[in-house]
C-alpha cells in the first residue's frame, strides 16, 4: 500500500482526490490537509510515502511547506512530494523542485494518469524528463559563484566517486549511463548516489541536479548563433 497525504486549500478538489485515491486499490488516504501548516504538522505524525501538494495555499505556501518537511524528515522516511497544481508556470515548478519535490502535474490530469505519477514518485523517480528538468534549472538557477565548487565546505563531505556522480547526476544521466560511463554496476551508482544524498540532505533527483548547477559542478549551457 502506498499511503498518501493529500495537501489542498479547495474542498471540493481535495475531496476529490481523496475520493479517487480511496476508490483506487493499493493506496491508502492517511490524512488531509487544508493548508501548508496543516500539511507540515501531518506529514510529521503519519509519515506518508507520498504527499499531494497543492502550491498556492493560505498561511504557508506549497513549496515552502515542501522545504519544511522535506527539511525535517529523515532517510528514508523523508516523503516523496508530488505538486498538483492549477498552474502550469515554469517559475513554480522550478521552485517546487528545488524545494525537492519528485514531480508536477496539473489538476485536470485525468485520474489514470495520476495513479501512475503517485506509484512513480513512491518507487523514488522523478515525474519529470530529464531534458525538462534541465531546462527549467538552467533557465532559473542565479548566476553561479565565481569560487571552484571544490571550495563549496558542505561538498566536502563527499568521497572523490560521491563527487564525480554528483556530478554525473547533474548532467541528467540515468544510473545505467553513469554504470557505462564509470565502468560500475547500476546497483554501486545507487548506493554512491544515495550515500551523497544522504550526506548533502537532498531529497530527489531533481534536487541533485539543481544543487550540482548552483555549486559549479555543471554550468548551463550557452546559446550560440
Amino acid at each position: 500500500m502506498i499511503s498518501v497525504l493529500v495537501a489542498d486549500d479547495q474542498d471540493l478538489v481535495r475531496a476529490g482526490l481523496v475520493a479517487l485515491l480511496r476508490a483506487a486499490p493499493g493506496f491508502d488516504v492517511v490524512g488531509e490537509a487544508a493548508d501548508g501548516h496543516q500539511a507540515v504538522q501531518l506529514a510529521a505524525s503519519t509519515r506518508p510515502h507520498v504527499i499531494l501538494m497543492d502550491i498556492c495555499m493560505p498561511g504557508l505556501d506549497g513549496i515552502k511547506a515542501t522545504r519544511r518537511i522535506l527539511t525535517e524528515a529523515t532517510r528514508p522516511d523523508r516523503p516523496r512530494v508530488l505538486v498538483v497544481t492549477t498552474f502550469d508556470i515554469d517559475e513554480y515548478v522550478y521552485h517546487a523542485l528545488r524545494a525537492g519535490a519528485s514531480g508536477f502535474l496539473l489538476k485536470q490530469t485525468p485520474a489514470s494518469r495520476l495513479l501512475a505519477a503517485i506509484e512513480t514518485v513512491a518507487a523514488g523517480d522523478v515525474l519529470l524528463s530529464p531534458t525538462s528538468t534541465r531546462r527549467l534549472i538552467e533557465a532559473f538557477t542565479p548566476a553561479l559563484p565565481s569560487s571552484p565548487y571544490d571550495s563549496s565546505p558542505h561538498l566536502s563531505v563527499l568521497t572523490s566517486r560521491e563527487l564525480q556522480i554528483l556530478t554525473l547526476v547533474g548532467q541528467t544521466l540515468s544510473n545505467d549511463e553513469i554504470a557505462l560511463h564509470l565502468h560500475l554496476s547500476p546497483a554501486t551508482v545507487k548506493t554512491h548516489l544515495n550515500r551523497a544524498m544522504t550526506k548533502l540532505n537532498l531529497s530527489s533527483r531533481a534536487h541533485v541536479v539543481a544543487l550540482a548547477y548552483e555549486v559549479g559542478l555543471v554550468t548551463p549551457r550557452r546559446a550560440t548563433g
